[in-house]
């Protein structure tokens, strides 16, 4: 798999940048992904070292329109710390 198609987007959310103080990023990454193959994978597209790697599978919520009942998408969200004194600038041009 290429490291463009592991690694989906940045998940930006408030528990998440608080995160990003302590050396955690977390991504939305493929769900045949493994732990391995995103550590690989950060490490290639932003130059950086990875200490540990988290993973979970997000269940979709269920939800209604109209009178159809169904569920949002599911993912896998992957929390990841760098090695110390690494970081990763996500709002370069912002």
């Amino acid at each position: 798999m290429d490291a463009r198609s592991i690694i989906i987007r940045p998940v930006v959310s408030e528990k998440s940048y608080g995160q990003m103080e302590l050396n955690r990023y977390t991504f939305e990454v493929d769900k045949r992904a493994s732990k391995p193959a995103i550590a690989q994978a950060v490490e290639e597209i932003f130059g950086v070292r990875v200490a540990k790697v988290n993973t979970m599978n997000v269940p979709g919520k269920p939800r209604r329109l109209r009178y159809n009942k169904g569920f949002t998408r599911s993912w896998k969200k992957a929390i990841v710390t760098l090695a110390e004194g690494d970081t990763i600038d996500l709002f370069e041009g912002v």
